[in-house]
């Protein structure tokens, strides 16, 4: 099992905290949580463990509904054996057997300038990998 450093809030109390899409049109980061079973290695197996808890899943739903874009899914609907993070102690990234919990979120406004969304898995040093996007904006 993976160990969350901070607590997240719950419920009503976790809906309350969701940022406004219009005022912060993006935001990144570590949610410890693999939103779908396409998110992680072995769903099954995960049902009842922290990190696809169906209240965690939830949160991540209830705050793409508040209008936020999953960039990664966005550009990779349909795509498993995409992970950002993977347990040291059974050697998990050696067979690929990850969870997707890093994620870039843009507004739905945003969203249209989205090209490309990606994760570099090759990138060593961590028990997560870099994840990106690229934005197509002129200045």
């Amino acid at each position: 099992r993976r160990h969350h450093h901070r607590r997240r809030p719950r419920g009503e109390e976790a809906h309350s905290e969701l940022p406004d899409h219009r005022r912060r049109p993006r935001g990144c980061g570590d949610v410890n949580t693999a939103h779908e079973a396409i998110d992680l290695a072995r769903p099954k197996e995960n049902e009842k463990n922290t990190g696809f808890l169906p209240e965690e899943r939830g949160w991540v739903s209830k705050f793409i509904s508040k209008g936020y874009v999953d960039t990664f899914r966005a550009k990779h609907p349909d795509e498993p054996g995409h992970y950002s993070w993977w347990d040291y102690k059974t050697k998990a990234r050696e067979r690929d057997v990850g969870w997707r919990i890093d994620y870039f979120f843009v507004s739905q406004e945003l969203a249209p300038k989205l090209s490309h969304a990606f994760m570099l898995k090759d990138m060593l040093g961590s028990d997560h990998c870099p994840v990106g996007i690229d934005l197509d904006i002129k200045f």
